[in-house]
């Protein structure tokens, strides 16, 4: 949600560098793009829509300061937006300025105490361009520049008197420096022989450097093109680690693809060796998680949104049928509605780690006694961090807004921890149905036939995804799935809960997608829900590995490999993506960035 990037050194290619960075950032969704260049003077270029709006005006109009230029070595910020205070226009778009036109913020996050803020500025003669929470910040530096502060000081006193989430990046007239500030939301210095870079996801600097810091809450940042400097909310300077970042940028391109999801999809076999290897031992029955210290609970809450959530669901389960008591709860409710704890292990399962939501559940977990792990892709997130544990999906850098690879990995992740926290001998052949795993997803994605279901249904009313036990969760993700890419209306249900009112909305226009696998009771009684749907002229499109006989009463067959029960939920999730994605390219949507929605959504 947002992207920021801010560089010092690169001479000559900062506005490129600059334009380059939002590029890579456009996956966190966004309305509106913008860009500031500082040295003797200060240049701002923002424009509502997408990047290529922006790009557009520069061409027309380049960036040019009061002389007619930008000098050689300028320092810059840049910014994509996604709207919370006031709609995508220009001048609600980043970066905002000040009275004189010297100051310029870029900001993700939400000032919570600005109207208070920016009542006590107008009332001191300050005028006012945006609807923005944003805008309060250029003109408290302002405020604090006139009063005498030097620039760091003037940024720090402006920054401490804000309430609210923010990863915030200042540049100054006349200053060759950007600052840098961070709470409740990601913000990342990047280090290279050369230059220095701030960012709010490391793709927007992966390609100059695979050096990075990962910026705590309340931390102050300063880079310029001979250095950087990190202190405390007091000025007291921190000795950051710089870690390395494993995977090379060109992970994060299309391949020859045509949009990012197909590309992720079809990255779920490796994704799922990644998570696996070293983890499982098949011959002596075990599951291996080094990464993890003393966990052994006697009961679980899992916290978590989105297809996060699903994922939660999932473990909630598998946790259970190990005989420890485990519940998931959407973590919006869970943060101001906490349920007893207790000695319970709080679980936050995040893709990113940064999910507002989580972390804030998380926290209060914690502020209850509790001990918290975090269940993430992103290795140094503020989840992994500020968790006593981190257990790692290992899924690769994800850029489709519509989780894919991420979801299978957690739900592989989720079942090895259950597991490891089981310790039973007799789960080596539950261990051994991951071995084919990847196999099984890449027969799949050769011969699925999800394309050509999405073309015969793409213009139904509505669209109904049910299944039982594990396959639950694989429904909700399904629905989620198509709804959030394609714009139709998708919903999915426990396969028993169709007769309980949902059964009203099935006519011959509302294609049922049903998860049937196995040939136990789950199956039999989800064929059950099968024919009351096919009673009312439903088409149904059955999921199955064939073990049952669904299939007589299914319009269309998505075949998956016979595999347990745990690893079937995986597979059937596949062909669901598969068959979204088909639909929303039939409709010709934009998969990768679809509206209103973010990657990583790191406000409440």
């Amino acid at each position: 949600m947002c992207g920021i990037i801010g560089c010092a050194g690169r001479g000559d290619s900062t506005l490129d560098t600059l334009l380059h960075g939002l590029s890579k950032l456009e996956y966190r969704g966004y309305d509106s793009a913008g860009v500031a260049l500082s040295d003797d003077d200060l240049t701002v270029r923002r424009k509502a829509g997408k990047l290529d709006a922006l790009e557009t005006s520069l061409g027309a109009d380049p960036l040019q300061n009061g002389s007619g230029s930008v000098s050689d070595n300028p320092v810059g910020i840049g910014h994509t937006r996604w709207s919370t205070h006031g709609p995508p226009t220009d001048g609600n778009a980043h970066p905002h300025r000040d009275c004189t036109g010297r100051v310029a913020v870029i900001h993700n996050g939400i000032i919570e105490n600005y109207q208070e803020l920016r009542d006590e500025l107008a009332a001191s003669g300050h005028e006012f361009e945006s609807d923005t929470d944003t805008e309060v910040v250029p003109h408290l530096i302002e405020t604090a520049l006139d009063s005498g502060m030097a620039p760091e000081e003037a940024v720090r006193d402006s920054i401490d008197r804000l309430e609210g989430a923010y990863a915030i990046c200042v540049v100054i007239a006349g200053v060759d420096q950007v600052f840098a500030a961070r709470n409740d939301s990601p913000l990342v210095l990047g280090v290279s022989d050369d230059a220095y870079f701030f960012a709010s996801d490391v793709p927007a600097f992966r390609e100059f450097t695979d050096k990075v810091i990962y910026l705590d809450d309340g931390e102050f940042a300063v880079i310029n093109q001979n250095g950087y400097r990190v202190t405390d909310s007091n000025g007291a300077v921190v000795e950051k680690t710089v870690n390395t970042i494993e995977w090379d940028p060109e992970e994060t391109g299309k391949s020859g693809y045509d949009h990012y999801m197909l590309k992720e999809i079809h990255e779920q076999p490796r994704a799922l060796r990644q998570c696996l290897q070293g983890r499982v031992d098949e011959l002596a029955g075990e599951v291996i998680l080094e990464e993890l210290g003393d966990v052994n609970p006697d009961a679980v809450q899992f916290v978590a949104c989105g297809t996060s959530y699903h994922a939660a669901l999932y473990g909630a389960q598998l946790f259970r049928s190990i005989g420890i008591p485990a519940q998931a709860y959407i973590a919006s409710e869970y943060a101001t509605s906490v349920p007893p704890i207790d000695d319970d292990l709080v679980i936050g399962v995040t893709q990113s780690g940064e999910t507002a939501d989580t972390l804030s559940a998380l926290r209060e977990a914690r502020r209850r006694g509790a001990k918290t792990m975090a269940v993430t892709n992103v290795v140094g997130s503020t989840a992994a961090r500020e968790c006593d544990e981190a257990l790692y999906i290992r899924a690769g850098p994800e850029i489709g807004v519509a989780a894919t690879k991420t979801f299978a990995s957690q739900l592989v992740t989720l079942a090895l921890l259950s597991l490891w926290i089981d310790g039973e001998e007799d789960n080596r052949d539950v261990i051994a149905g991951f071995r084919d795993l990847a196999s099984n997803v890449q027969a799949i994605l050769d011969d699925t036939n999800a394309r050509k279901i999405a073309e015969e249904y793409h213009d139904s009313d509505a669209y109904f995804f049910i299944g039982r036990g594990l396959h639950h969760p694989v429904a909700l993700e399904g629905a989620l799935k198509f709804k959030e890419i394609s714009y139709e209306h998708a919903e999915g249900f426990p396969a028993g809960e169709l007769k309980h009112g949902p059964l009203a909305l099935v006519t011959d226009n509302t294609p049922v997608f049903a998860v049937v696998t196995g040939e136990g009771e789950q199956a039999r009684k989800t064929i059950g829900n099968v024919k009351e749907v096919e009673a009312r002229d439903a088409p149904v499109i059955a999921v199955t590995d064939g073990q049952s006989d669904v299939e007589r009463y299914a319009d269309h067959v998505l075949e998956i490999p016979e595999s347990t029960p745990r690893t079937a939920a995986v597979l059937a999730n596949v062909q669901l993506q598969l068959v979204s994605y088909y639909a929303a390219a039939q409709l010709g949507r934009p998969i990768d960035k679809p509206r209103n929605l973010a990657k990583s959504v790191t406000v409440e």
